[in-house]
């Protein structure tokens, strides 16, 4: 599995200051992706145990709100396993911060029954549709992309959009 970048202090991808990773590997290619550099399995940088020590390393200051995690495509079958591994190690060293990530496959198609959902607070759900791309919508390209409750909606068994 492969990433491209770890930013340390990120104020676009969610609440507050966060730590955001961007997974390598997208098989979706949105029309006017805002990462195509993301979309090649192969580039990047090998992700591994050495990351996630990095990232909650990075975590610790109280002024880091949570951690974000997009791509390319982080619920891809290549890349899901060590999404999942992330989530699991940062929900037990920060319980009280918050985990979102953004996915363009759909929560009622693909995500509801992965277990990486057990640690999320927020999924971004759906592909960037360049027709639908709206840059007043806050925390997503696209009106059809959805900011998902993840707790709400798992507790509830349907989806729950987020309100902040």
């Amino acid at each position: 599995m492969k990433y491209n970048k770890i930013r340390k202090m990120d104020i676009s991808n969610g609440p507050g200051i966060r730590i955001s990773i961007f997974f390598q590997g997208c098989s979706f290619h949105c029309e006017n992706c805002f990462n195509q550099e993301t979309w090649d399995f192969l580039g990047g940088h090998d992700f591994g145990e050495e990351q996630i020590n990095e990232i909650i390393k990075l975590a610790e200051p109280d002024y880091i709100s949570g951690l974000s995690i997009l791509g390319g495509e982080p619920m891809h079958p290549k890349n899901i396993l060590g999404t999942t591994e992330l989530v699991k190690k940062f929900r037990k060293n920060y319980p009280k911060k918050s985990i979102w990530a953004w996915s363009g496959f759909l929560y009622e198609d693909y995500l509801k029954d992965k277990e990486v959902l057990k640690y999320l607070d927020v999924i971004v759900d759906g592909q960037f549709k360049n027709d639908l791309r709206n840059p007043n919508l806050k925390w997503r390209g696209s009106s059809n992309q959805r900011v998902i409750d993840v707790k709400k909606s798992l507790k509830e068994g349907k989806v729950v959009l987020y309100c902040d």
